[in-house]
């Protein structure tokens, strides 16, 4: 089954060079031609709309606050949230075209997006800042859905980060033991019972006491998944523990 995994995404990868070369590159955000952008699948003027998170923000996600915040930084998302991690960053938020990056990538087998992913990592400026010097630990996909999808865009997201961010490198420590159903059209409850028991430690993980180690996941909403990876973490002995996310909404 692996083999066959990395041949289909050999081929993917073939198959979108091929079609780079007869067709011009197509922008994600408006479906326009892509020219002269700092990025091959999303055009100058779309880029320009990506909302980036900037300080103030929300220390638990990192979802910033219009002007100046005085006093504890939790924005209303995160009143609810018992967090087992101790403090959150996001990359951008989920509107216009940067939802729209997001959705291609991880709804429309978005393997031609892989390379803006540490273009726009770039553009992270506090996010960049946060994931330096930490490991990081991509939200680990069920075995059924990484066979059936053929990636987990939370390890592509953790490698761009790394790569932009000057992390030490990135860990797989965790797994899903439970396939979990779709979250989309859940509440917050019924995320954090869907979540609940969904992940493990890695059978051959080791945590190093005084490491810090970053979860990292395409998409913070409600928070239900990263605090359940936390929690496994935690439990195993992980003492300086963050999370961070692609992007928010």
């Amino acid at each position: 089954m692996q083999l066959s995994t990395e041949i289909r995404n050999h081929a993917r990868t073939a198959g979108r060079a091929l079609l780079d070369v007869v067709l011009p590159r197509w922008c994600v955000g408006c479906s326009g031609v892509v020219e002269k952008s700092a990025c091959q699948h999303i055009c100058a003027d779309c880029l320009e709309q990506v909302v980036f998170s900037r300080t103030p923000y929300c220390s638990t996600c990192g979802w910033p606050f219009p002007g100046e915040v005085s006093g504890p930084r939790r924005c209303p998302n995160c009143v609810d949230l018992d967090p087992e991690f101790d403090e959150g960053r996001t990359g951008m938020l989920l509107r216009g075209p940067g939802r729209a990056f997001v959705h291609e990538l991880k709804y429309h087998a978005g393997w031609h997006l892989r390379g803006d992913l540490q273009g726009l990592a770039k553009r992270m400026v506090p996010l960049r800042e946060f994931v330096r010097g930490a490991v990081l630990v991509p939200v680990p996909l069920h075995p059924k859905r990484f066979r059936w999808r053929g990636f987990n865009q939370a390890r592509w997201v953790a490698d761009a980060l790394a790569a932009a961010g000057g992390a030490i490198g990135v860990q797989e420590l965790l797994v899903r033991v439970r396939d979990t159903p779709q979250q989309t059209r859940l509440d917050r409850a019924a995320r954090e019972k869907n979540m609940k028991g969904a992940f493990a430690l890695h059978p051959r993980a080791t945590l190093v006491a005084d490491m810090r180690y970053i979860i990292v996941d395409d998409v913070f909403t409600t928070g239900a998944t990263l605090n359940a990876c936390a929690g496994v973490l935690r439990k195993a002995g992980a003492k300086l523990l963050n999370v961070a996310s692609l992007g928010h909404g």
